[in-house]
């Protein structure tokens, strides 16, 4: 008699069920697993810190995230080709700064044009020396992290300037709604940058160029321009959230961001981006940066001592990490 294989075996409806299942737990765990960890902090918090639930405090966190979720937004798409994008922070604190001095002497909206300028100017150079000259985007990145900086420092010569025109101390400061206008910019970015990722050819070809660059390559794509563009793009955003930094501090400084890019790329990696580039998700992201504000409001408002916050934050990176390649990954196998 011979062997009946399982791909020829009737599938049952509880085998169906199981099989889809554990497709979208295969699809989707990066994203449970932040999710899970999000879910118990705010509960944790939610019955330990009284003030945690109030609404004052809830408004808050979405105003002090805004700058994560615009900048990991469009750091997932860097990352998801493969490649990552480590200036962001020097960039958040160049444009803070230069947006302040040039504000303060001449046209406000100019100031801003300019500004964004600038962000794309240092992507152009992050994404060219890394798609067209072939340097590993971490040692241009680290080099730009390191010179812009310095720029930042050079211009202002450490001293901090004051903002004080009204419309731009709106987008850090302002309310629409009863919710904070950086908050609602967090949004938009996030839903604008979900539907490129996951709904338009630009979106596909991140994807492919991180999991199969030489595919798409002989399908006639320039995989260059598109790890470009998403150069460019993180670039330009990290710029505008440096608008909002300085908008929210009614002050630019030099020093503004730093750190920043590490708190990017945890709340990125933390939704389910693979760092080794090919899979990627926004909602992830956003969910990641939702947890590392969570955690830094909570721990604060049970009065850890505010070194706790980047210990912990560490702990729970790992955790998360762990969910992603252990957890789910034997529910994965015990579905099938």
């Amino acid at each position: 008699m011979g062997e009946v294989s399982s791909a020829s075996m009737p599938k049952t409806p509880g085998r169906t069920n199981r099989i889809r299942v554990a497709a979208f737990v295969s699809a989707h765990f990066g994203v449970v697993s932040i999710l899970v960890v999000f879910s118990v902090l705010f509960a944790f918090f939610g019955m330990r810190a009284n003030a945690f639930l109030t609404a004052e405090n809830l408004l808050n966190i979405g105003r002090q995230i805004a700058p994560t979720v615009v900048v990991g937004t469009l750091m997932t798409f860097v990352i998801t080709t493969g490649a990552i994008d480590l200036s962001v922070g020097s960039v958040v604190g160049l444009s803070a700064a230069a947006l302040a001095l040039m504000a303060k002497s001449g046209d406000p909206l100019l100031a801003v044009v300019i500004t964004l300028g600038l962000g794309a100017v240092i992507g152009i150079i992050n994404g060219y020396l890394t798609a067209y000259s072939r340097l590993q985007s971490f040692i241009v990145t680290l080099a730009a992290l390191t010179a812009v900086r310095g720029i930042a420092l050079l211009i202002t010569q450490g001293y901090s300037t004051p903002v004080s025109v009204d419309w731009i101390l709106a987008i850090g400061q302002g309310q629409f709604l009863g919710v904070y206008t950086s908050t609602w910019i967090a949004i938009i970015v996030a839903v604008v940058g979900w539907y490129v990722f996951s709904q338009t050819r630009f979106g596909r070809y991140i994807v492919a160029v991180g999991s199969n660059a030489e595919a798409l390559r002989r399908a006639g794509v320039d995989i260059r321009r598109v790890q470009l563009w998403a150069f460019v793009a993180t670039s330009i955003i990290s710029a505008f959230a440096g608008i909002m930094v300085a908008a929210r501090l009614a002050s630019g400084s030099s020093n503004s961001g730093t750190g920043f890019e590490l708190e990017v790329i945890t709340a990125v990696v933390l939704g389910g981006t693979s760092l080794l580039g090919g899979r990627g998700s926004i909602v992830g992201t956003v969910i990641g940066a939702l947890t590392l504000g969570i955690l830094s409001n909570g721990l604060v408002l049970l009065h850890f001592d505010v070194y706790w916050v980047p210990i912990t934050q560490g702990i729970i990176l790992v955790l998360a990490i762990f969910l992603n390649s252990k957890l789910f990954g034997r529910l994965v196998r015990r579905f099938r």
